[in-house]
């Protein structure tokens, strides 16, 4: 796999939902006036255009109140805001095919830095070279490395190594049940949802090397109807753990599940201590905590144009797995994995390749 440094420091819905500051799920903080308007020059960090506020553009291809993968994102980003006083403006469930020209609109709206939540909107990133876009800052969460050029900051992560984490996690709750089956919803079949697959079978085969794996695709991440025939039908099959990889139809997926007896992970975020449904492992590689320490780096002045920070499992803090109760006593074994994946100790691709086979 190749591996990338930052130097410096995961086309669903049609319609655009703008949500403004003081509207709905997003946040807005008025500026202290300290002068720094008058004191501003531009292109510095974070009020790069001088206008005496510093506004933070967010646009997702998914539903930001997902409880998921889209929605850790905006939270993490908003949070951060807040604490500074900055505004947030947020649009979400993005046709990829109308990104730059949303990408556009919050340039018209001052955006001193402009932040995509997912690598389906990559194409925005046109929008950097257009005049209304002068000076803006980019910002952009990937699952695979883009090419990369002065006018962005990327984080990427590697998707493959946190499957067969998530794998090798539910592969220990299998094999606890002494069972062989496994299930794996998603939504549309793309590719970075296939790979999602590919490692966590692998993962499972680690712990249990005769292990199944039932594969449903939607075709949407968001439809919960759709979501929970799949997972009913798979219980039917005999599967005992089900990953939903998905966005607004994960709960849909869990609350089934724990009406069945069969376990489930997280798809991005920790809700171990979640108080609606109950998961088993929360499988944690939100973009949020990327995006935070990127504003982090931002409010400092110090978020270099130009550069990738590339987050590892069992290197960094996040990606991450966790066991939930009562399956914390297996949290060491997932640990020892982690890092064994981080240093290279377990060769990821040519465990892919063999549980393909």
């Amino acid at each position: 796999m190749k591996k990338t440094t930052w130097r410096g420091l995961a086309a669903l819905v049609a319609v655009p939902v703008i949500m403004l500051a003081g509207c709905g799920s997003s946040s807005s903080g008025a500026p202290a006036d300290d002068g720094t308007a008058a004191a501003c020059t531009k292109g510095e960090q974070p009020d790069v255009n001088c206008d005496g506020k510093v506004v933070v553009g967010v646009m997702s291809p998914g539903d930001t109140n997902d409880k998921g993968y889209y929605q850790g994102f905006v939270d993490e980003g908003r949070a951060f805001a807040e604490s500074k006083g900055w505004s947030t403006i947020v649009i979400d469930k993005i046709n990829p095919a109308d990104g730059a020209n949303q990408a556009k609109n919050l340039c018209r709206q001052h955006a001193d830095l402009i932040a995509i939540g997912a690598s389906e909107l990559k194409d925005s990133l046109v929008a950097t070279s257009d005049p209304s876009c002068a000076g803006v800052q980019w910002y952009i969460a990937t699952t695979a490395p883009l090419e990369q050029t002065d006018a962005f900051v990327q984080s990427n992560d590697f998707p493959d190594e946190q499957a067969v984490a998530a794998g090798y996690a539910a592969g220990l709750l299998l094999k606890e049940r002494s069972g062989t089956a496994a299930g794996y919803i998603s939504g549309p079949e793309l590719e970075f949802a296939k790979v999602g697959a590919k490692g966590f079978l692998a993962g499972l085969r680690l712990v249990v090397p005769d292990a199944t794996l039932v594969e449903t695709y939607t075709g949407d991440f968001d439809d919960s109807a759709k979501a929970k025939e799949a997972a009913q039908t798979q219980i039917g099959k005999g599967v005992q753990v089900i990953w939903p990889y998905l966005g607004g139809a994960t709960d849909a997926v869990v609350s089934l599940a724990n009406e069945t007896d069969v376990l489930t992970l997280t798809p991005g975020g920790n809700r171990c201590d979640d108080p609606t449904v109950k998961y088993d492992v929360s499988v944690i590689y939100q973009p949020g905590a990327y995006f935070a320490a990127a504003l982090k780096e931002f409010e400092q002045g110090k978020l270099e144009m130009g550069t990738t920070r590339t987050w590892r499992i069992g290197v960094d803090p996040v990606p991450t797995v966790i066991m939930c109760e009562p399956h914390t006593a297996l949290q060491p074994e997932v640990d020892k994995v982690m890092k064994e994946i981080g240093d290279g100790t377990i060769d990821v691709d040519a465990e892919i390749a063999k549980a393909s086979n």
